[in-house]
């Protein structure tokens, strides 16, 4: 291949399958859905989300910190932390000018906002919190991120709605390639799940309604799929100029070769139905890597569990790949991470590449039949050497990592 070598040494995941690497990657290769009725939506039309278990910001990050960050910082400062162990680099010792961040989310801190839009209503201008903008503007993500670590180097927060996370991993792999660092922080977080933005899915008829049954409610590619079920949490990728891993004796995970990235131009919220976009992206990535279509063993898929994305998606995979690739959506066990999936599911198109297994997509009982194309229902293990993850967004955003062994 002739793309760039781009090592992956570290990964940091917190997601509704657990905190930590460990955890989220057992839950995605069981196939154990994480949906469930969700308390704070008890008011709402749709009330079934994916959150992520047990996460205690106080425990985790301290007192201080818990309150003054909104949990998409959180979410995301945790995984980074892992990520950072995983690749065995001390901050303390590191030069911080060549470490950059770029991380990617769809919306900030929403839950912040709603919370001090409700006390401008009951108590007045007086009583809002000073801390608002802090916390829930969008560059807090990769700010924050950098002052817990004190990464000095090219900081940046993408935005590409639910693509945003394997934007930014992208765009890290080009700061690399380019030499503006050494290292960079790469991934995504999300923390959306607030009352306000479930009603503005509900009302779009983005969600999956099955209330009696919510750990199936996230099914992709099932022909009774009826909408997608949304989570959170984050994913953070270290990642290093292949070269550099290897002269500090680094374990390598697996290596980024190609990034591809487009825009339908077509709608607003709908993918366009030849999944002309993403079959653009998926291209650019191929090329970038020096691969061929049917080099492609397996495909993770942006597979929300909605109608129109699913079948686009399948349509431009059964145009587009030669190969017969395995296609898997984790989806069905997380849930939609919004602005987070593209990087969490980043790190599992890895972590299966790395340990030669593809993950079922939970929930597939019966394959929508206009879908022309091979999805694990079970998790198939082999020996993976090249992969895809596609990720697409409101906009008609695209974005597409091409994965390689160690």
């Amino acid at each position: 291949m002739t793309g760039i070598d781009i090592a992956v040494t570290g990964i940091g995941l917190v997601t509704p399958g657990g905190i930590g690497t460990g955890p989220s990657w057992e839950a995605v290769r069981a196939g154990r859905p994480t949906a469930a009725v969700d308390p704070a939506l008890r008011d709402n039309s749709v009330r079934i989300s994916c959150r992520v278990p047990g996460f205690d910001a106080e425990r985790l990050l301290g007192a201080r910190r818990a309150l003054r960050l909104d949990p998409f910082v959180q979410f995301a400062l945790v995984a980074a932390r892992e990520a950072l162990a995983d690749a065995g680099l001390d901050p303390r010792t590191w030069d911080g000018a060549r470490v950059g961040v770029v991380l990617g989310c769809a919306d900030g801190g929403p839950g912040t906002v709603e919370a001090q839009h409700h006390v401008l209503g009951e108590r007045g201008a007086k009583a809002v919190s000073p801390l608002l903008l802090p916390m829930q503007l969008p560059n807090m993500l990769a700010g924050q991120t950098a002052i817990e670590f004190g990464a000095t180097g090219p900081n940046l927060v993408v935005a590409t709605a639910c693509a945003s996370g394997a934007t930014a991993i992208g765009t890290a792999r080009d700061l690399l390639a380019l030499h503006r660092c050494d290292a960079v922080l790469a991934g995504g977080s999300e923390a959306m799940i607030t009352p306000l933005v479930m009603a503005g899915f509900a009302q779009m008829g983005a969600l999956s309604r099955r209330e009696d049954d919510p750990a199936a409610a996230s099914r992709p590619f099932d022909a009774d799929r009826d909408g997608f079920v949304a989570g959170e949490g984050a994913g953070v990728l270290v990642l290093e100029r292949a070269v550099d891993a290897r002269a500090r004796g680094a374990h390598v995970h697996g290596r980024i070769v190609g990034y591809g990235a487009s825009a339908d131009a077509h709608h607003m919220t709908s993918p366009h139905p030849d999944g002309t976009g993403a079959e653009t992206a998926v291209r650019a990535a191929l090329a970038d890597a020096g691969a061929a279509p049917g080099d492609v063993e397996h495909f993770n898929a942006h597979g929300t569990s909605t109608p129109l994305n699913d079948l686009a998606e399948a349509v431009m995979v059964r145009r587009t790949l030669t190969g017969d690739p395995v296609v898997t959506s984790t989806k069905g066990v997380t849930g939609h991470l919004l602005g987070a999936a593209g990087a969490v599911e980043a790190a599992f198109t890895v972590l299966a590449v790395e340990h030669g297994l593809v993950p079922p997509t939970a929930n597939l009982h019966t394959l929508d039949p206009r879908m022309d194309i091979q999805v694990a229902d079970t998790a198939a293990r082999s020996p993976i050497d090249f992969a895809l993850s596609n990720s697409c967004g409101f906009g008609g955003q695209n974005a597409v990592l091409a994965v390689a062994a160690a």
